[in-house]
């Protein structure tokens, strides 16, 4: 069993590779720079912890990559059902989605999931944990105390300013909806929620399309705080699980903070 801190290490490294892979993943796909992780910090826990009970379950059973496999598959799977139903009851927010995907539970696992996190199992266990162990046991005591601590320090504070930041969120799009609502009255416009619909109004508007996108971004910056703004863009699939409404004011905000 290795010395706690250096799991706490070795949590902090994969989170950080996790974050790396999501982030570089999402970029290419949205053709933009997106922060994919959950928190501010450039790590995404679900790979740090999935990493180590890996670590802890499976190093016993180097030699044997297809055992390693399905246990990866299925562990790194129930992981993040759990995650998602989690994030879902704390937040009334569904974050990820696979419905569009072959083989998928409720969208929030699927087989191409399951095999990727499989293969990823695989190469941490045979081959990056041995050489990262390697390494890791190079650190002096006294360097891996300090980094323990300043990590668990920033931890929890980014914990608690993405919380804070993130629990008003539906009264945040409410406050949005009504002040894009009031300004589409006084022009004599109407306003409909959705990505499709903006993207349809941006071609019906002519010389003014520019001022009321504009306007519209202003009023999102005004009403969204740096947290919420970030999350709707780093999760494309982000939407209200009690609201339909919420959902497609949540499309808008993306789109109009992509045409920035």
């Amino acid at each position: 069993m290795p010395n706690i801190e250096y799991l706490l290490l070795w949590f902090l490294l994969y989170s950080c590779v996790g974050w790396v892979y999501e982030s570089v993943l999402v970029s290419v796909l949205e053709r933009r720079w997106v922060n994919r992780g959950f928190l501010n910090g450039p790590i995404c826990p679900i790979y740090g912890a999935g990493a180590v009970l890996g670590i802890l379950l499976l190093s016993g059973l180097r030699d044997h990559p297809v055992i390693i496999f399905l246990i990866s598959a299925l562990g790194a799977s129930v992981l993040e059902f759990v995650t998602s139903w989690a994030m879902e009851k704390i937040f009334h927010a569904r974050w990820w989605d696979y419905s569009d995907y072959r083989f998928n539970i409720q969208g929030r696992v699927s087989l191409l999931g399951a095999v990727v996190f499989g293969a990823a199992g695989v190469v941490l266990i045979e081959l990056a944990q041995p050489w990262v162990a390697q390494w890791t046991m190079l650190v002096p005591m006294r360097a891996l105390h300090a980094l323990c601590l300043c990590f668990i320090v920033l931890f929890v504070i980014d914990m608690i300013v993405t919380i804070r930041g993130m629990v008003n969120l539906s009264e945040s799009l409410r406050n949005f909806s009504e002040m894009i609502q009031s300004a589409a009255e006084r022009t004599g416009e109407s306003c409909q929620w959705g990505k499709d619909v903006l993207l349809q109004r941006i071609h019906e508007w002519s010389s003014s399309s520019q001022e009321i996108l504009a306007s519209m971004r202003s009023s999102a910056m005004k009403t969204l705080n740096r947290q919420q703004r970030r999350m709707i863009q780093a999760f494309p699939n982000l939407r209200s699980t009690e609201s339909v409404k919420e959902s497609k004011i949540m499309e808008t905000v993306r789109e109009l903070l992509r045409r920035k």
